[in-house]
């Protein structure tokens, strides 16, 4: 029996799920932010702590410990389910992967220049806000629309996603760190590499790997950059070979990948956990008439909001019909233009990859209130629209 391949229905189906909770998270952090209980929300995520001393302290808050620790793991499955697409799926080949590369790239350099030409003289740094998908959401959004979204339109916003994950990891690791500290990041690749080396002497503890993989988060946490990238490596560093089952386990030894394994085993904590937590801990904002009267006079706040609902379509629709008649890759088959265009919305949701980058981008904790707001509007416009258009066009088409 051959290994294992993840469909696109399961995806969808998981993404689906992990997409309704997110929001159920995101609703409660809202309501509760503006409750009688919002000083007791903002109290507890603000208690500090520090652990180990001196040069070895790691100081730390209740909301650092979801947005370092917790979605390190979030970003360890985004590493992984990377590598996967990268080796075995969507973006497996050239000819697959050429179409929704182009497609991001324009869904990505879009929106910045919305940003840039709308906010770019008051707060240039947080062009890389509106450029991330959030890939539970978008695709969740697709499974629930059902047989109104063509099959190829389903791959196409996947391996749009999975890019868009790339690029904002690079955005993360590139722009938003600050002061590296060299001797720590020399620690880092010294990591990496006994890394490398357990897995060419084919070392499979896993405990081995989770001692390094704590190094590794502390030394980038020490480098300035920031440590969640530390998940993103090891899922980029795991090998997409058979797993070897145990003796005496059920199954064939070839029926899961190594990558596809860890998935099936992690994915559901970090969607169905630490996703939702960060949703929880990083959307309670208080959202009053001075704060919506503040986010409606802000340029940064428009420059989001119309860079991840205008910029997210233009760029995808524009650079794939570019693309399609430059004969450089195929237009996705059984698709539209119109259709096309409304799953460019579908990307313009940016939710928890968007809040995380505001969070780097802005040091001012007012302007991440105004961004997250921002950000939250855009993204159900962006899902509302997305919805309004392939209701309209799919109906057309019939």
């Amino acid at each position: 029996m051959g290994r294992r391949k993840f469909s696109v229905r399961e995806v969808l189906r998981n993404e689906s799920a992990s997409g309704f909770l997110i929001l159920i998270a995101s609703a409660l952090g809202l309501l509760v932010a503006n409750s009688p209980l919002s000083d007791t929300y903002f109290k507890v995520l603000d208690i500090d702590f520090s652990l180990g001393s001196g040069a070895l302290a790691i100081n730390l808050t209740i909301q650092k410990v979801v947005n370092y620790l917790l979605m390190t793991l979030f970003f360890f499955v985004i590493g992984l389910e990377i590598k996967r697409e990268l080796t075995t799926g969507h973006l497996a080949s050239g000819k697959k992967a050429l179409m929704p590369l182009l497609a991001a790239l324009g869904g990505i350099a879009v929106p910045a220049l919305i940003y840039l030409a709308i906010a770019g003289r008051e707060a240039p740094g947080g062009w890389g806000v509106p450029v991330a998908t959030d890939i539970a959401l978008a695709v969740g959004l697709l499974a629930m629309l059902g047989s109104l979204v063509p099959e190829s339109l389903r791959s196409f916003l996947l391996g749009i996603a999975v890019i868009d994950d790339i690029v904002a990891i690079l955005i993360v690791a590139f722009v938003y760190s600050s002061g590296i500290k060299f001797s720590w990041l020399a620690m880092g690749l010294a990591v990496v590499l006994a890394v490398v080396i357990l897995q060419k002497v084919n070392v499979s503890s896993v405990v081995a790997y989770l001692v390094l993989g704590i190094l590794l988060w502390f030394a980038l946490y020490k480098t300035g950059v920031h440590p969640t990238l530390a998940g993103v490596i090891l899922g980029l560093l795991t090998p997409n070979i058979p797993k070897q089952m145990k003796k005496g386990s059920s199954g064939d030894s070839d029926s899961y990948s190594v990558i596809e394994w860890l998935e099936h085993k992690l994915h559901p904590y970090s969607a169905f956990f630490c996703v939702p937590i960060f949703a929880f801990a990083n959307t309670g904002v208080v959202v009053n008439s001075e704060t919506l009267s503040q986010a409606s006079r802000s340029v940064i706040a428009w420059g989001i909001f119309f860079g991840l609902v205008a910029g997210k379509p233009i760029g995808i629709l524009a650079t794939t019909i570019a693309a399609s008649k430059l004969n450089i890759a195929d237009f996705p088959k059984g698709a539209s233009k119109s259709l096309l265009a409304a799953t460019g919305s579908t990307a313009g949701i940016g939710f928890t990859v968007a809040i995380f980058i505001a969070q780097l981008a802005f040091k001012d904790q007012q302007i991440q209130e105004l961004a997250i707001i921002s950000v939250i509007f855009a993204s159900v416009v962006s899902a509302l629209i997305s919805v309004l258009l392939f209701r309209i066009f799919s109906r057309q088409k019939q």
